[in-house]
Formats: C-alpha cells, sequence, structure tokens
C-alpha cells in the first residue's frame, strides 16, 4: 500500500473520530442500521431459498401422491413450505368435517375449509413478510439522515469561518468532509437495503401466487372428491 493511499486512510479515520457529537450520533445510527440491514438480507435470502425449495418439493409430491395419508406426511416434513403449511391446516378442517359424519350443508363445509385455507395463508404471508419492511425503512430513510448530519456538519463548519474570520479551503475542508461521510455512509447502508427489498417483494409476490393457486386447487379437490 502507497503511503498517500495510507494517508488518506487515516484521514477518513481521523475525520470520524474528531466528528461533533451530532454527526457521530448519526453515523453510529447508519452504521447500525447497515449491519441490521445486512443480517436481515443474509437471513432473508436463505430464509426464501428454503421456502421456494420445499414448496417445490411439496407441489411435486402432491400432484404425483396418489395416497393423501403419504401426501400429509411429506408435508409434514417441509415445515418450511407455505403450501405444506396450507394443505396441513385444509387436512386438518376437512378430517374434522369428515369424523362428524356426513353433513347436509356441503356449502359450510366447503366455507369451513376455505376459511381454513385463508387463515393460514395469511399467516404465512405475514411470516414471510416479517423483517422485510426495515428495509424499505432503511431505504427511504437512511439517506435522509445521513443529509441531517451533512447539514449539521455544514453548518458547524460554517460557524467556526465565522468564530476565525477565515473561508480559506484549508481552514473549511475538514468540516465539510466530515459532514459529507454522513451523507456517504447513509447511501451506503440505504442503497443494499433497496435492492434487497425490491429482491424480496418479488419472492412474496412469486409465493403469494402459488398459495393463491394451491388454495384453488385444493377446494376443487375437497369439492370433487371429498363433499360431493
Amino acid at each position: 500500500m502507497s503511503t498517500a493511499a495510507a494517508a488518506g486512510k487515516l484521514e477518513y479515520w481521523d475525520l470520524i473520530r474528531n466528528a461533533s457529537g451530532v454527526v457521530m450520533g448519526v453515523l453510529f445510527m447508519l452504521v447500525a442500521m447497515s449491519v441490521i440491514g445486512w443480517y436481515i438480507i443474509g437471513y432473508k435470502y436463505f430464509f426464501f431459498a428454503r421456502a421456494i425449495r420445499q414448496s417445490d418439493q411439496f407441489e411435486e409430491a402432491f400432484w404425483r401422491g396418489r395416497d393423501i395419508q403419504q401426501i400429509f406426511n411429506t408435508a409434514q416434513s417441509l415445515k418450511h413450505s407455505p403450501l405444506s403449511a396450507m394443505f396441513l391446516a385444509g387436512y386438518s378442517e376437512l378430517s374434522k368435517l369428515q369424523q362428524g359424519g356426513p353433513s347436509s350443508d356441503k356449502d359450510a363445509d366447503m366455507e369451513n375449509v376455505e376459511r381454513a385455507l385463508g387463515k393460514t395463508m395469511l399467516k404465512e404471508l405475514t411470516r414471510l413478510e416479517s423483517s422485510v419492511p426495515f428495509l424499505a425503512t432503511t431505504g427511504s430513510a437512511a439517506p435522509f439522515i445521513g443529509l441531517f448530519g451533512t447539514v449539521w456538519g455544514i453548518m458547524n463548519s460554517f460557524r467556526a469561518i465565522g468564530a476565525m474570520k477565515s473561508a480559506s479551503v484549508a481552514s473549511v475542508a475538514p468540516g465539510i468532509a466530515e459532514a459529507l461521510i454522513a451523507t456517504a455512509i447513509g447511501l451506503v447502508a440505504a442503497i443494499p437495503a433497496v435492492m434487497a427489498y425490491n429482491y424480496f417483494q418479488r419472492k412474496i409476490r412469486v409465493l403469494s401466487s402459488e398459495m393463491e393457486t394451491f388454495s384453488k386447487d385444493f377446494l376443487n379437490i375437497v369439492r370433487r372428491h371429498f363433499l360431493k
């Protein structure tokens, strides 16, 4: 590493270390938001990858299976699949209806199964969306928080200029550089958060569409074969 590069690196750390209390607080908040955001990005990436993989496995087992008990056992083993959760809820409600004996009101029975599927779908959507809104908050708020730190730092620089009665570049550069670091860190926190938020929202839409389709297919099967 060259001497100039080492000096530049040291200068940046000196600017952060010598920042005013307000700017330091802004920097700490942005770093905390960035760390939490990256944790959520890593966790939700593997979370969605596992949910999609297990949903594909369950969907294949569901359409290829001939024994409903075998499908039930497969669904229990794929606990991270939203489709498995919906099947288990519908199967449980259907079992209760069949244990109660023949019913004269088939429409009411279908409504009970549909309600169980809808309730589970909402629960699974809530689980899929958990922590993702924090990324949206970081993406929208971090630049403005960084801008606040920048404005505060520049204001302090102008106050120092007024006190020293000097407007040379050497006198104002450190304060302005310190202030601009807040904006830079705000963008560093916001850009990955926005990209990850859009990525996860697309995954949520895909899984939501699959759950809606599965709900309709399951109700059609129940109507044709179980609640005639």
